[in-house]
């Protein structure tokens, strides 16, 4: 079975050429495609994604909202962030707020079956100036208080694997363990760190210096 992909794009013309794009693949299927994310839970209720590519400047709601409304209900589907904006005050908000990942649209023919693949895998596709960015702003806001997590040896050199980019079965091949055992454990990681996703994680554990 293919994998729904649901699309918020205010753009006419992209997201027709979007949704082109994704029924052109053998793995993947356009489930919905909507101008305005204002009825994006009752989208998501209906339409049932694995994944959603979320533009944030769109009429009404933007994208940002959208993700913290999805956030409340669901924790499974993945986000990836579809926009123009690579400013700092976005991109930060946007990975707080859950999206599980952030493609800039110059980008979005080149990589979106790449990047769609990756977070399913269990990734966080960032381009590489969105990802400096991201660590910029947890360098300069990592000074306050530390917080103490109790992670066992193992659970840390999974989170590392994390950090750097790795997905569930990279993390698996490297450790020479399981992929149900990566998932395990990475289950764990949230549950300790208060978490939902990667992006989450990640944030968390560079802020916190557990890596």
């Amino acid at each position: 079975m293919k994998t729904g992909i649901l699309l918020y794009e205010d753009n006419t013309d992209l997201c027709e050429a979007l949704v082109q794009l994704i029924n052109t693949s053998d793995n993947y299927t356009c489930a919905g495609a909507f101008y305005n994310c204002r009825e994006v839970l009752n989208d998501l209720q209906t339409l049932k994604p694995q994944v959603i590519l979320m533009d944030i400047d769109l009429p009404g709601r933007n994208g940002i909202e959208a993700v913290r409304l999805i956030r409340e209900v669901n924790k499974e589907v993945k986000i990836i962030m579809l926009t123009v904006f690579d400013d700092n005050k976005n991109v930060i908000a946007a990975i707080c707020a859950g999206a599980s990942g952030y493609l800039l649209k110059k980008y979005c023919f080149e990589k979106l079956f790449a990047s769609i693949s990756e977070v399913l895998s269990g990734g966080a596709p960032l381009s590489a100036n969105i990802a400096r960015m991201v660590l910029e702003y947890l360098a300069q806001n990592s000074l306050g208080t530390i917080e103490k997590f109790e992670l066992t040896a193992r659970e840390k050199q999974i989170l590392n694997n994390l950090v750097m980019g790795h997905s569930y079965k990279m993390i698996a091949a490297s450790l020479n363990i399981s992929f149900e055992t990566v998932k395990s454990h990475i289950r764990n990681i949230y549950e300790k760190l208060q978490v939902h996703n990667q992006s989450e994680a990640v944030a968390k554990a560079l802020k916190n210096r557990l890596v």
